[in-house]
């Protein structure tokens, strides 16, 4: 895994870097491929935006989040992310489980 965390507008944390590689270890359950991560967390005003984009072999995700808090905002965009992956890998299975049955039933 390459966790790349850019901070824009913001000085650069390490509480900040090591909450989102500690979140973005939900993630890695469901993706196997080595994969290359890029979080942008930037602040404009009062908005906070946490960014996040996944590269995979055969996966690729992106989400957006902005809220009051940063740590808030992280939070929901590594459930957004999560969630594609997650339904990224039912469809994974899934369609493997049609192939191998339709075999099964011819045979």
């Amino acid at each position: 895994m390459n966790l790349n965390v850019t901070f824009r507008h913001l000085p650069s944390s390490d509480a900040l870097r090591e909450h989102v590689a500690q979140k973005i270890q939900k993630i890695l359950k469901y993706i196997n491929d080595p994969i290359d991560i890029h979080a942008v967390l930037e602040v404009e005003k009062i908005r906070q935006i946490a960014e996040i984009q996944i590269n995979a072999k055969e996966f690729r995700a992106h989400a957006v989040e902005e809220s009051n808090d940063m740590y808030a905002s992280i939070d929901k965009v590594v459930h957004k992310i999560e969630r594609q992956a997650k339904k990224h890998k039912e469809k994974l299975t899934e369609h493997k489980g049609i192939e191998t049955e339709s075999v099964v039933s011819m045979a």
